[in-house]
C-alpha cells in the first residue's frame, strides 16, 4: 500500500525532467504552440455548437450568465494550475502534480482521467463538426444520408426540406403542434463524417507533433477570424435593428417550466454545466514544453522495478 501512495520529491522530478536518453523526448513545442493549443481546444464545439443548444433548452438569453458562472469556475481552476506550475515547473501537468503531492496511485488515476477526458472531448468535437458540416452542405443543396451523419440510434427528421436531429428541433415541432412521427424520419447507424474527421486529425498527429502544432495554429487563426467576424456582423445587426433585439430579449431569464434545469436559475446553472465543455483545453497550456516517456514497471525475481 505504501508503494501506491509513494510520492516523488521536487528534486527527483527536476532531475528526471533534465535527463536525456532513449526514454526521453526532444523539446518540440514552444510557448506560442501551447497557447494556440489551449485556444484551439477552447474555441470549438463548445462555443460553436453547445451554446445554441444550452440557450434553446436550458437558459434562454441568460446563457450569458451561464458563461459567467462557467468562467468563474475555470478561473479558480486556472489559478490552481498556475500555483502548481510555479511550485513544480516541469513536465506532466496534473499527472506530475498528483505524483508529487498525492501519490503514485492518484497520479495513475489522474493520468487515465486525462486520457478519457480528451478522448470523449475529441469524439464530441468530431460529432459537433459533423453536424455543422452536414447543415452547411444542406444550405447549398447537398444532403447527406442521415443514417451516416450521427451517433447510432439518433433520430433525424426532415422539416421544411432540411434534415435535422430530433433533439434540436423537438421544441419547434411542439410549438407548432407537429407530430414528428408524421414527418419523414430516419435513425442513424454510424457517424461517418465524424469518423473521417478523427481519421484526418490522427493522420496529422502521426506525421509529427511539430507539424500538428503548426496546423493547429493555422486553424486557431481561422477560428478567431470567424468569431470576430460574427461579433462584428451580429453587433452591426443588433445596433441597426434595436427593435428586433428588444423583442427577443423581452424575457431575458425565462421562467422555470416546473422541472430542474428547464429555464429559470436552475436552467442557467445547467447551461453553465453544458457550456463548461467549451473551456476544456485551458489546462493544456500548463502541459510541458518537453514531454517525457512515463517509466515502465517490469517484474524481475518476484519484485517490481522501474525500467
Amino acid at each position: 500500500m505504501s508503494n501506491l501512495l509513494a510520492t516523488k520529491s521536487l528534486d527527483v522530478l527536476m532531475k528526471e525532467a533534465h535527463e536525456e536518453g532513449e526514454h526521453s523526448l526532444k523539446r518540440a513545442l514552444g510557448p506560442i504552440n501551447l497557447i494556440t493549443l489551449g485556444i484551439g481546444a477552447i474555441i470549438g464545439a463548445g462555443i460553436f455548437v453547445l451554446t445554441g443548444q444550452a440557450a434553446a433548452q436550458y437558459a434562454g438569453p441568460a446563457i450569458m450568465l451561464s458563461y459567467v458562472f462557467a468562467g468563474l469556475g475555470c478561473a479558480f481552476a486556472g489559478l490552481c494550475y498556475a500555483e502548481f506550475a510555479s511550485m513544480i515547473p516541469i513536465a506532466g501537468s496534473a499527472y506530475t502534480y498528483g505524483y508529487a503531492t498525492l501519490g503514485e496511485i492518484f497520479a495513475w488515476i489522474i493520468g487515465w482521467d486525462l486520457i478519457l477526458e480528451y478522448a470523449f472531448g475529441a469524439a464530441t468535437v468530431a460529432s459537433g463538426w459533423s453536424s455543422t458540416l452536414v447543415a452547411f452542405l444542406q444550405d447549398y443543396g447537398l444532403s447527406l444520408p442521415p443514417r451516416i451523419c450521427d451517433t447510432p440510434g439518433s433520430v433525424w427528421v426532415q422539416y421544411k426540406g432540411y434534415w435535422q436531429p430530433l433533439n434540436t428541433i423537438s421544441m419547434v415541432l411542439q410549438e407548432n403542434h407537429i407530430d414528428w412521427h408524421r414527418l419523414p424520419h430516419q435513425t442513424a447507424i454510424f457517424n461517418l463524417v465524424a469518423f473521417l474527421a478523427i481519421l484526418a486529425v490522427t493522420t496529422i498527429l502521426i506525421v509529427g507533433i511539430r507539424e500538428s502544432a503548426n496546423f493547429n495554429t493555422v486553424v486557431v487563426f481561422v477560428k478567431l477570424i470567424a468569431v470576430f467576424t460574427f461579433i462584428i456582423v451580429a453587433g452591426m445587426f443588433v445596433f441597426g435593428h434595436p427593435q428586433v433585439a428588444k423583442e427577443n430579449w423581452a424575457e431575458f431569464l425565462p421562467k422555470n417550466t416546473g422541472s430542474f434545469g428547464a429555464f429559470g436559475w436552475s436552467g442557467v446553472l445547467r447551461g453553465a454545466g453544458v457550456v463548461f465543455f467549451a473551456y476544456i483545453g485551458f489546462d493544456a497550456v500548463s502541459l510541458p514544453l518537453k514531454r517525457r516517456a512515463i517509466p515502465r514497471r517490469t517484474c524481475r525475481s518476484g519484485s517490481w522495478v522501474r525500467s
